[in-house]
C-alpha cells in the first residue's frame, strides 16, 4: 500500500506514461520553472514580511513621538 491506497507500481506506472507523453526535456523544463516560481514566491514572502516589520515599528515609533508630545503640551499649560 502506497499513497492513499495507491500503489508504488502503479505510481511508476503513471510516471512512465507522462514520460512517454512529454519526453524527458518538456518534463525538466517545467520542473525548472515551477522550481523559479517558488523561488520568487519564497522571497516576495520574506520581503513581505521585512516591509510588514519596518512598517510596525515606524508605526510604534510614531505612536511615541505622539505622545512625548502631548507630554510636552500638558507640562507648559500648567
Amino acid at each position: 500500500m502506497g499513497f492513499g491506497g495507491i500503489s508504488v507500481w502503479q505510481l511508476l506506472i503513471v510516471l512512465v506514461i507522462i514520460i512517454l507523453l512529454f519526453g524527458t526535456k518538456k518534463l525538466r523544463s517545467l520542473g525548472g520553472d515551477l522550481g523559479s516560481a517558488i523561488k520568487n514566491f519564497k522571497q516576495s514572502m520574506q520581503e513581505g514580511e521585512q516591509t510588514a516589520e519596518a512598517d510596525k515599528e515606524k508605526s510604534l515609533n510614531d505612536d511615541s513621538v505622539s505622545q512625548d508630545k502631548t507630554t510636552e503640551k500638558d507640562t507648559h499649560s500648567s
